[in-house]
């Protein structure tokens, strides 16, 4: 008689029912209506993992806060999270929001910053040029740097300039502490950067523009003084 191999077969001493190896390899399993199932299909929607595409701006929540409200009932408790984007090139964003808990508060404020993007010029890996910033009582000072000097800056100046493409910089924290202040006196700092080709066009349009009303006044005067030697 042939020996069956879809049969279970004692393996150990115990009584354990098992199969062999080769059933095992053979064996399909099939749902109520008898039809196999495909296990390449059967995973969770997404596909893999390794198939996510990789994030474009990292974020990094610099500080969080407990802030509490009076109300007629008593303190009302709630949290404040400041939070950085960038894609650690030219781009950077700030954002600052309340919530009832610190995961609420962090998502809110990443949503604030990344509407909030700002778009900032390089000079290599530095920036283009001094820059002093104040935004309320914070008072920020940056300066470009040599290569290799590195990001010489402190709490939340060090952690924005983490998230740009910046790797040289001197920067200084001249007025408040604060760091909402001071996050978006930096950012503030990076937009006013104007690249080097773009200097003399800056300069001799402001001056023009600082010129022409001088130039008009000028000419009323004399224009003035014409008239009364006329009249005279």
């Amino acid at each position: 008689m042939a020996d069956n191999n879809n049969q279970p077969k004692v393996i150990n001493k115990s009584g354990t029912l098992k199969m062999t190896d080769e059933t095992a390899a053979t064996r399909k399993s099939r749902d109520i209506g008898g039809r196999p199932f495909d296990r390449r299909n059967n995973r969770r929607r997404g596909g893999v993992r390794g198939d996510v595409a990789p994030k474009e701006y990292d974020e990094v929540t610099i500080n969080i806060d407990r802030v509490s409200r009076t109300v007629a009932g008593g303190r009302r408790m709630r949290f404040k999270a400041l939070v950085a984007i960038g894609n650690h090139k030219n781009k950077i964003g700030v954002g600052v929001a309340k919530g009832n808990d610190v995961t609420s508060a962090v998502q809110k404020a990443t949503a604030k910053a990344k509407k909030s993007i700002v778009e900032f010029a390089m000079d290599g890996e530095t920036i283009c040029h001094e820059v002093e910033t104040k935004e309320t009582g914070a008072h920020v000072l940056m300066k470009p740097a040599a290569p290799g000097t590195g990001v010489i800056a402190g709490g939340v100046v060090r952690s924005i300039i983490g998230l740009t493409g910046v790797k040289n910089l001197i920067s200084k924290s001249l007025g408040s502490t604060n760091k909402v202040n001071i996050a978006y006196a930096v950012v503030e700092g990076l937009r006013q950067q104007v690249p080097r080709k773009d200097w003399n066009k800056n300069k001799g349009k402001t001056a023009a523009k600082a010129d022409k009303p001088a130039k008009e006044a000028k000419k009323s005067t004399t224009a003035k003084k014409a008239s009364k030697k006329e009249d005279k």
